[in-house]
């Protein structure tokens, strides 16, 4: 009997070829999506870019979806390995940068982020456990923390808190949880492209002006001849190694040493795990020290970096919009409503109110990174500064990646707690404690004299 071989990967356990079948599928959909970039006026005045579009369709016609594109069981897992190769490459890209120089700048986007995920939790759980749950009273006293759950968190909190709570007898978590990802995902794109559509019209953004001025390359994705640019310099002799394998490589050891560390510290720390992505930088910024010292570096060409940076990230777009999981049961239709109305208002009000008070340069850009991260997944972010700053010169995520290593440790054990302490009745006090520590981080914030004057327009 005969067997459709595009259909295999769908049954088979995974392997190499089943890899090799994701990679061919989401390539047609980002081709695809170029073409209705290039083709679809609605899309060019919307900036949706062709890995967003690719995303999207293969979410939709997908296993997630209709079912008619046979993508594997590991489609989730490659945002994760990706989002390593676009943190490594980012030291490779840009030039090198005083120590004193790279605190000062980090520094404000910790407080940012730290603020930012604390008073989520913090806040819209309050409001859960003192409003929603004043109105139906039969809802759990963790309800309201569903939202940061998914917001905040993304599917892998919602699954890891879904399941402690499954644990310890509230079987709704986890279907709660994946729904406020679900939509915190759509109303990242949704609600972000709303704000950069203000942005460009109030002259907010840096690098894009309003969408009506834009050159039509821009718009369409589709570089004329007059206007092409190289893309990178050949550094090594092909009869050697290819430059682009040089720097393929360079950027494949920065991550997989990253990814290491991570898993060593975890063997000895268990309940610590340091983000593989955060690690794949620290790692790639001490091999480019390295590289400075040793003269190694006048043989990187930051160009070639950068463009496999970018491809990297347009990979991670697509996979990691496709492998979003929309089979959630909701039982809770409307306090879920409410939840999500009154979380998106609080969660809006502080990205930016904090985004531009805690941004000296290129504030949009940073805060539309931070919108998509904290209602939707890091993929989300990174796509929406993509739209408004597309050769990524703002650095935002070079400052996110080493402002996040000091929050992770936080964050894990916000995850690991918050089950076990609303579990014994000891809710309110760690959404206190949030608030609390958020109040102390803005402290430190001004006192360091990161606070900047918002200009009148």
């Amino acid at each position: 009997m005969q067997t459709n071989i595009l259909y295999m990967p769908m049954f088979e356990s995974f392997t190499p070829w089943s890899f090799f079948v994701d990679l061919g599928l989401m390539a047609m959909l980002m081709l695809l999506g170029q073409i209705l970039r290039a083709k679809v006026r609605l899309i060019q005045r919307l900036f949706i870019p062709p890995s967003l579009i690719a995303g999207l369709l293969g979410l939709a016609f997908g296993p997630n979806g209709l079912g008619w594109l046979p993508f594997s069981a590991e489609l989730g897992t490659y945002a994760s390995i990706l989002i390593a190769f676009v943190f490594a490459a980012l030291p490779f890209s840009s030039a090198s940068t005083p120590l004193k120089e790279v605190v000062r700048t980090a520094g404000p986007m910790w407080a940012y982020a730290q603020v930012g995920m604390l008073l989520q939790w913090g806040v819209v759980g309050l409001i859960g456990l003192f409003i929603i749950n004043a109105i139906w009273p039969d809802l759990h006293d963790a309800f309201g923390i569903m939202l940061p759950t998914g917001f905040y968190g993304g599917h892998g909190t919602a699954a890891a808190i879904g399941a402690a709570f499954e644990g310890l007898n509230w079987e709704d978590a986890r279907s709660l949880g994946m729904m406020t990802a679900t939509i915190g995902v759509i109303w990242a794109i949704v609600g972000g492209l709303i704000c950069i559509k203000w942005a460009t019209r109030h002259k907010q953004t840096a690098f894009i002006s309003d969408f009506e001025e834009l050159p039509e390359e821009l718009r369409s994705g589709l570089v004329p001849n007059e206007k092409r640019t190289s893309i990178g310099s050949a550094t090594t002799s092909s009869i050697s190694i290819d430059s682009l394998t040089f720097h393929f490589a360079l950027i494949c050891v920065a991550a997989l040493v990253g990814y290491l560390c991570s898993r060593c510290v975890k063997s000895y720390y268990p309940m610590l795990e340091l983000p593989v992505f955060s690690c794949a930088f620290v790692a790639s910024l001490l091999l480019k020290r390295v590289f400075d010292w040793t003269k190694i570096s006048r043989y990187v060409c930051p160009q070639t970096t950068i463009r496999i940076g970018s491809m990297s990230t347009d990979l991670l777009v697509a996979f990691g919009v496709a492998s979003i999981k929309l089979s959630v049961i909701v039982k809770y239709a409307v306090p879920l409503i409410v939840l999500i109305v009154l979380g998106t208002i609080v969660t809006f009000l502080i990205t930016f109110y904090f985004g531009r008070r805690l941004s000296k340069n290129y504030w949009f850009e940073r805060t539309i990174f931070a919108w998509g991260w904290w209602t939707g997944t890091m993929a989300m972010g990174i796509a929406l500064l993509r739209i408004v700053d597309p050769k990524l010169s703002s650095k935002a995520m070079e400052d996110y990646a080493l402002a996040y290593l000091p929050i992770a440790p936080l964050e894990i054990l916000l995850i690991t707690f918050v089950p076990v302490l609303f579990a014994n009745g000891m809710g309110v006090w760690l959404l206190l404690g949030c608030l609390a520590l958020a109040a102390l981080t803005i402290l430190i914030a001004w006192l360091m004299k990161w606070f900047v004057p918002v200009k009148k327009e």
